[in-house]
């Protein structure tokens, strides 16, 4: 499904347009004195917007508003990342302009250049109604940008120096791991979530940390790829117009990103949002199995669907502890925004769903499994 591309801006979420006018004029073309803007209605982390500037356009990104883990919502690394990745990956937005004064906005915030184009969610939009092939042409093309992001070498780009690419899949076993045991303690005694004993939350990472593999390769890694952060053309599904939200890249194993894009591909439903009838589950879509193989093929990668299951249940892991983290934000009062209201049942559901491809894998029945069956 598409929604309007811009809306209103939420309550709460104002940018104070005097300031604004102040630290940007000088610096960007158009006319400030006509300042509009909107709201770009996904996604539930960083804040993005729409700035109208007479027949000028311009996207700005800042972090969430309340406290934010350190570390986390890093707009200026953001920022510099693009001045980097745009040259060499087409389909990444070309950055403009940084600021880093906490005085203007409250955090640091950047403008980027506006790119038109479709965002598809949960349904197939009105615009591809009238082309039957529009399923496997999208699934083509979601698979073929992930290789192509893959491929980008990383040296001639200056991208090494981003991450500490070996050692990264126990670190990001580690890493997620302590987020969700932290953002568990939030919430302790509130029963928005089961007890670890029925959820099963410490046998997937037991799981993990028990099976975690040696990295298949060092390449750029996006960290949140998924359908709704591509644009695509609204003529052709097959041509993907940008690649957006860019905050957790880094360097590590390309698999990492396939098993978190395998996830979303997968899923009944997206997070906080309603039933999912785009990907693996409906007809005209890739498969599980031939999303993988389109890879493989793309990448020229040894990928297979036992390989990828760790990265799986990691990207299931990885999904629960980022839905469980703004909830417990808005839990806290942090944010109202009501579409977090639901998310703690969401990342009830990929728990479970880690667990259960676990137990699947083991026993090849789906029945239980425990660590010591390993």
């Amino acid at each position: 499904m598409t929604r309007p591309e811009t809306s209103s801006v939420r309550q709460g979420e104002e940018l104070p347009l005097d300031m604004l006018r102040g630290v940007l004029r000088g610096k960007v073309r158009g006319d400030l004195d006509t300042l509009e803007v909107q709201q770009f209605p996904g996604g539930f982390s960083n804040l993005t917007y729409l700035l109208k500037l007479g027949d000028q356009e311009y996207v700005l990104r800042r972090a969430p508003l309340g406290p934010v883990a350190k570390g986390a919502h890093d707009m200026a690394r953001e920022f510099h990342l693009l001045e980097k990745i745009h040259p060499a990956f087409a389909v990444a937005p070309e950055p403009l302009f940084l600021v880093e004064e906490v005085d203007v906005l409250g955090s640091p915030f950047y403008l980027m250049e506006r790119r038109r184009g479709l965002v598809v969610r949960t349904r197939m939009p009105p615009e591809y109604a009238g082309l039957p092939d529009a399923p496997r042409q999208m699934s083509e093309a979601v698979a073929d940008t992930l290789a192509r992001l893959h491929a980008v070498d990383i040296d001639v780009a200056g991208l090494r120096s981003i991450g500490k690419p070996e050692g990264f899949n126990a670190r990001q076993v580690g890493g997620w791991a302590g987020r969700w045991r932290r953002a568990r303690e939030l919430l302790k005694g509130g029963g928005d979530l089961p007890p670890p004993g029925d959820l099963r939350d410490e046998l997937v990472i037991a799981w993990l940390e028990a099976h975690t593999p040696e990295e298949s390769a060092h390449t750029l890694v996006h960290n949140d790829f998924k359908l709704d952060n591509l644009m695509l053309d609204p003529a052709d599904p097959s041509r993907v117009v940008a690649l957006l939200d860019w905050e957790m890249t880094t360097v590590g194993d390309p698999l990492v990103d396939l098993g978190l894009t395998l996830t979303y591909w997968t899923m009944p439903e997206q997070p906080g949002r309603d039933v999912n009838e785009i990907g693996a589950n409906f007809p005209g879509f890739l498969s599980r199995e031939q999303f993988i193989a389109r890879y493989a093929q793309q990448s020229a990668r040894h990928v297979t669907s036992n390989s990828v299951r760790w990265y799986e249940v990691l990207g299931h892991f990885k999904l629960a502890v980022i839905v469980i983290q703004i909830f417990a934000r808005y839990r806290a009062g942090q944010t109202s925004d009501p579409r977090f209201a639901p998310l703690a049942g969401q990342a009830e559901w990929l728990i479970r769903e880690a667990w259960r491809r676990i137990s699947a894998d083991s026993v090849g029945d789906g029945g239980e499994v425990t660590l010591a069956d390993e």
